[in-house]
């Protein structure tokens, strides 16, 4: 399935100009936003499934910073995600306005 405009723009804001988007991790999967210190997975569907996937593509990933982006009705989900999976690192909504740390 194609990504959204809104999934897009997330994720080219995360890279910001000195990063990449679609960065290869390991297993054949992709990480949606890499800059050197920072990785960050952006997950819209706001299920369970989905959000615990985008959290082990983060565990995989050495970066100091862990950022999930998800719509602000799901951040709590995707906090509970992050925990289940063992990722430390920070919750925030699409916006940018909010951010809770796991």
């Amino acid at each position: 399935m194609a990504e959204s405009s809104s999934h897009k723009q997330a994720k080219n804001k995360a890279a910001g100009k000195s990063g990449s988007t679609e960065f290869p991790i390991s297993g054949g999967r992709q990480l949606d936003a890499k800059t050197p210190k920072r990785a960050t997975e952006v997950e819209r569907s706001g299920s369970t499934k989905g959000l615990r996937q985008a959290a082990r593509r983060l565990k995989s990933v050495p970066s100091s910073q862990k950022v999930l982006q998800v719509p602000e009705k799901d951040m709590t989900k995707a906090a509970t995600a992050m925990r289940e999976e063992g990722v430390s690192g920070s919750v925030k909504n699409m916006a940018g306005t909010k951010r809770r740390s796991v």
